[in-house]
């Protein structure tokens, strides 16, 4: 049985085979039978032979509803009833009075239903599962100095993957030799083929370019990234929304308040008018208030807006989050690896009076050897081969001291070190949007550093399309304000909140929540709080990253922002197509229960225009499931013409240093 319209359960011993074409769909298989069986009653009774056109109808009854009716009848064992319930009833109840067409014409139009919501769910889950047919079935591993080809399920973490030019990547790894472009389009969503070299990291599914590559594994096929983000959205595909649980919330009690009311027709009817007449229109009601359309609206729509959101590289962890996704009014950025492309460098270097260039970085270097500060990786880089300082302390939000050739030494922000005649400088860097920091040796300055994380390129065309959208759009950084200014003017964003540690920022999302729902986007680790407290929160760079993945409700595959506006764009329309569907339902039932009530509909016609209407429901539901063609511009608002950096938005939250002091992870 089929999900949403179903009382019955899946069977976890079915295969996991989905049907590719309609005829191959159990349930329509069935309906097909007793649409035939349906015709030739009709045919027969046409000819004046009575009782073989009802033998037949009862066949085609019974024919459609072993769709439906055993699994109804496993249901009521557990003491669950549902939409299967009512129908089933109906059914009864219509052969109990003879009305056997009727009966049978029920079956045919519900097995049918039944049929083609199965194949909608199977098509939309069959979507999400092809990502895997992206990982090829053997690769080429170097054992004992040779090379072999194995199957891809039997490489081990270290291994040496060769990759020839227009291979797969069977499994994740990081590039020991060879250089290539890497097209992971069909994965992250990026649709430009990556340069990478040694060192570099690629993901499994990926397509090598021109150069053949050797690779060590990072993690078995079973394990590796892609695997990871099929089995987080299968498993996000049983969360259900808000409005999937209303539906649900509306659909289980109604069920049994349909059959006592239905049951109160019966009894009050046959005792002041005809028996025949009001049990007739009790059953009628009884199908005229099935709520079966409205138990399968969300939920289509939620597996197939999240199947296809996998497509562009976008990991939406179900129902719940697709919604408030479809909400959001407000987002807030994390600067360094959001909007940033977290490769931090050094460029410039302010000495003071003799000292030169190498040796203001000589010190710096020193004190920041053993640290995996994105800070640290960018002077170790300028200065690779420094001297560890010993002794070396960090002081919580201002920075390093340490001894060296027997001086002490420091490093840290302006602020906690006094820049003297290097302020200028320091605020000419500040507001260029490059992080600085003061060296000091034996108690004096002797230079300034500055390190600039670059804007991603995209980010202004992003950051206007979502101002154009009407949405507030906020930077939230651990950096200083200068600094961070500078970096949003770039971006143009207007609303900065700088000197944040991780905990200002989640209670900076906490006073932005009462405007409207808000999504924080950051990198899932240092911004983990934020996330967690966020309406959505999304990580970027999730196929590398399992903290994010396990902290925020949507990750972005990739390390591209143009993924941000499209997945909003996506979700928004998604949920514009659960509104439909939930107002439809509702109001096919209101408006049949009064026709069913007065004689004004019999039971065939008030069947037909269910399960119409369900098919209605299911076509738009699976609406979700596609891609909008203008998706790519709208992803690209450097593109579109009809968006400009002066597009009005909605009044920020006014600007406030809510703490103060640098976060080294911002």
């Amino acid at each position: 049985m089929s999900a949403c319209c179903a009382d019955d359960e899946p069977d976890d011993d079915a295969e996991d085979e989905s049907p590719a074409r309609l005829w191959q769909v159990t349930e329509l298989r069935w309906a097909a039978a007793a649409g035939l069986l349906l015709l030739a009653s009709l045919i027969v009774g046409w000819n004046d032979l009575g009782r073989v056109s009802d033998v037949l109808a009862v066949l085609a009854a019974a024919t459609g509803g072993w769709t439906f009716v055993p699994g109804t009848m496993r249901s009521l064992r557990r003491r669950k009833i549902g939409v299967g319930t009512l129908m089933t009833m109906a059914g009864l109840g219509a052969l109990a009075l003879g009305e056997f067409q009727e009966a049978a014409a029920l079956a045919f139009l519900f097995s049918i239903s039944e049929g083609l919501e199965e194949f909608s769910l199977a098509r939309a889950q069959r979507g999400l599962r092809s990502l895997l047919s992206l990982l090829p079935e053997t690769a080429i591993v170097r054992r004992d100095g040779v090379e072999q080809e194995i199957p891809a399920s039997h490489i081990r973490v270290g291994e040496t993957l060769v990759v020839r030019p227009g291979g797969r990547i069977a499994t994740d790894g990081t590039i020991r030799s060879g250089h290539s472009t890497v097209d992971m389009a069909a994965i992250t969503g990026e649709s430009i083929p990556v340069e990478v070299g040694p060192d570099a990291e690629v993901y499994a599914g990926s397509i090598n370019g021109n150069g053949a590559l050797e690779i060590e594994a990072t993690s078995a096929t079973a394990d590796n990234s892609l695997a990871r983000v099929v089995n987080i959205v299968a498993d996000a595909q049983a969360n259900k929304g808000q409005r999937q649980r209303l539906a649900d919330r509306i659909a289980r009690p109604l069920v049994p308040g349909i059959i006592i009311t239905a049951a109160l027709i019966a009894i009050i009817g046959a005792l002041l008018g005809d028996p025949h007449i009001w049990i007739q229109r009790a059953l009628v009601v009884l199908v005229a208030a099935s709520p079966c359309s409205l138990a399968i609206s969300v939920p289509i729509t939620v597996v197939a807006a999240v199947g296809a959101a996998s497509k562009f590289g976008v990991i939406i962890k179900g129902g719940a989050a697709l919604e408030a996704l479809g909400t959001i009014r407000t987002v807030a950025l994390d600067k360094t690896g959001t909007l940033t492309r977290n490769q931090p460098a050094v460029t410039e270097v302010i000495t003071v009076g003799q000292r030169t260039r190498e040796q203001v970085l000589a010190v710096a270097a020193a004190l920041e050897a053993r640290s995996e500060h994105p800070l640290a990786r960018a002077i170790l880089t300028a200065h690779p081969n420094a001297l560890a300082a010993i002794d070396v302390e960090a002081v919580t939000a201002a920075g390093l001291t340490g001894t060296i050739d027997d001086r002490t030494a420091r490093l840290g922000r302006p602020g906690w070190l006094e820049p003297g005649t290097l302020s200028a400088d320091v605020t000419r860097l500040q507001s260029a949007g490059a992080t600085t920091v003061l060296v000091e040796s034996d108690g004096e300055i002797i230079g300034a550093i500055a390190v600039r994380d670059d804007l991603r390129p995209e980010a202004p065309g992003v950051v206007a399309h979502l101002r154009a959208r009407g949405m507030h759009v906020a930077m939230l950084t651990g950096d200083n304000q200068a600094t961070a200014a500078g970096l949003a003017t770039e971006a143009g964003i207007t609303e900065v909140h700088a000197d944040l540690r991780p905990e200002d920022k989640a209670n900076l999302i906490t006073q932005m929540e009462l405007r409207g729902p808000v999504a924080m986007v950051g990198d899932g680790i240092n911004d983990a709080p934020a996330l967690a407290l966020a309406t959505v929160g999304i990580a970027m760079g999730a196929m590398g990253t399992d903290v994010a993945i396990e902290t925020a409700d949507v990750a972005l595959m990739g390390n591209n922002l143009h993924a941000l506006p499209k997945a909003l764009d996506h979700a928004r329309r998604a949920r514009t197509i659960m509104l439909q569907n939930v107002g439809l339902s509702l109001a096919i039932v209101i408006t049949l229960i009064p026709l069913a009530l007065l004689g004004v509909l019999g039971l065939a016609a008030v069947v037909a225009i269910h399960e119409i209407a369900e098919i209605f429901v299911i076509a738009n539901g699976v609406r979700a499931g596609h891609v909008q063609e203008g998706d790519e511009n709208q992803s690209h608002p450097e593109r579109s013409t009809h968006l400009s950096e002066g597009a009005s938005s909605p009044d920020p939250i006014p600007k406030s240093r809510v703490a103060t002091g640098t976060n080294q992870n911002a």
